[in-house]
C-alpha cells in the first residue's frame, strides 16, 4: 500500500526547510482521541480550544496537544495535566513546565509575551518553573490528520518509551506528514523527519550536549522556511553544530529567491542564496489528498562568507 510518506521517500524529496514555524511552543496534555483539528476535536472543551487558537494567533506561539505513548484512554475525571512552553530563538532558548487541573487557566497567559520570549506571565499564572528533565521528543501521531502519522509515528513513540527514553510524548500535527515519522525536539525547536529510534536517541544525546544533529533535520522552528534551509546549509558547510551558535539575522527577497544572512556568535556571518522550487513529479502531499501536488522545496544555491567574497571581488 502506497502512502504519502513512502512516495516522498521513494522520490527522495528534500527534507531541509520544511519545519513548522513558531518562535514559541505551548504544549497541553490532553488524553483520549484527537480529531484532525485537535484543539477543537478532542476531549478538550472545543470552546476553550477556539479561545486558545484566537489567543495565539499572530503571536508566534503554536499550541499543540500531547499525551503519553500507548493506549489513549480518557477516564473523563479531571486530573492534573502537564503543560510545557518553550522558546526556540537562539540566545534566549528556554523550556518551562507547569501542572494545571483547569486548562482554562492557560487563557490567563500573555501569548504575545510568550512569542517574544518572555515567560513571566506563564510563571505567574500557572506556577511555571524551569524544566529540569531530559529534552522533549514530541512524535506526531495524529492519524486523523494523516494516517502516516499513526502508522509510523505511534510505533516510534512506543519504541522510544519502552526503551527507557525520557521526555517522549505523542503530539498533534507538526506539519509535513509525508515525512513521517516526524518529531520536534525541545528546547531548541529542531524538527526531524523519516525518523528511526536509533537516530532519535542520537539527536537527544546531542541536545543534552548542546549540539544539533543535522542528519534528517527539517530545520529550526524559530525561522521561516528559507532561513531553516540556510542555517542547516551553513552548519553542513562549516561543521558548526553548537545549538545556539547560529542565528538567521536577515532575510531579503521574496519567493522564489531569497538571500539569507546567518550569523555566528563569534562575529562571522554568511550570505546564503535560497531558491524555491517545485518537487516533481506531482505526488500526494498527504494521504487524504484528492489531487496530486508539487510541494515547494527550498534549494540552497550558494553559501558565501562575506569576507571571502570581498577578497575575491578586490
Amino acid at each position: 500500500m502506497s502512502t504519502c510518506s513512502t512516495v516522498s521517500r521513494d522520490l527522495d524529496e528534500p527534507i531541509s526547510g520544511t519545519a513548522a514555524t513558531a518562535t514559541t511552543w505551548l504544549l497541553l496534555e490532553q488524553p483520549g482521541p484527537w480529531g484532525a483539528k485537535a484543539l477543537t476535536s478532542s476531549h478538550l472543551d472545543p470552546a476553550l480550544g477556539r479561545a486558545l487558537e484566537g489567543a495565539a494567533q499572530g503571536t508566534g506561539v503554536r499550541i499543540a496537544l500531547i499525551r503519553r505513548p500507548g493506549r489513549h484512554a480518557d477516564s473523563g475525571t479531571p486530573t492534573a495535566r502537564q503543560v510545557y512552553v518553550a522558546h526556540t530563538v537562539p540566545g534566549n532558548v528556554w523550556l518551562r513546565s507547569a501542572m494545571v487541573r483547569d486548562p482554562r487557566r492557560l487563557l490567563d497567559v500573555d501569548f504575545a509575551a510568550l512569542g517574544r520570549g518572555d515567560h513571566g506571565s506563564f510563571d505567574s499564572a500557572l506556577g511555571g518553573r524551569p524544566h529540569t528533565g531530559d529534552p522533549l521528543a514530541l512524535v506526531c501521531t495524529n492519524g486523523k490528520r494523516d494516517r502516516c502519522c499513526a502508522l509510523l509515528g505511534r510505533p516510534l513513540a512506543a519504541e522510544l518509551a519502552s526503551s527507557g527514553v525520557e521526555g517522549v510524548w505523542e503530539v498533534t500535527h507538526l506539519g509535513g506528514h509525508r515525512f513521517s515519522p516526524t518529531l520536534l525536539v525541545l528546547p531548541y525547536g529542531y524538527a526531524y523527519g523519516r525518523a528511526e529510534a536509533h537516530a532519535v536517541k542520537e539527536v537527544l544525546h546531542g541536545v543534552q550536549e548542546g549540539r544539533i544533529v543535522v542528519e534528517g533535520c527539517r530545520g529550526s522552528s524559530a525561522w521561516e522556511r528559507p532561513g531553516q534551509a540556510a542555517e542547516l546549509a551553513v552548519r553542513r558547510a562549516t561543521g558548526e553544530y553548537g545549538a545556539q551558535t547560529l542565528a538567521v539575522v536577515r532575510t531579503e527577497g521574496a519567493a522564489p529567491r531569497w538571500e539569507v544572512t546567518v550569523a555566528h556568535t563569534d562575529g562571522r556571518h554568511w550570505r546564503v542564496v535560497v531558491a524555491q522550487g517545485a518537487s516533481l513529479p506531482a505526488r500526494p502531499e498527504s494521504c487524504g489528498a484528492s489531487v496530486l501536488g508539487s510541494p515547494a522545496r527550498m534549494d540552497v544555491v550558494a553559501v558565501h562568507e562575506p569576507a571571502t567574497t570581498t577578497a575575491l571581488a578586490g
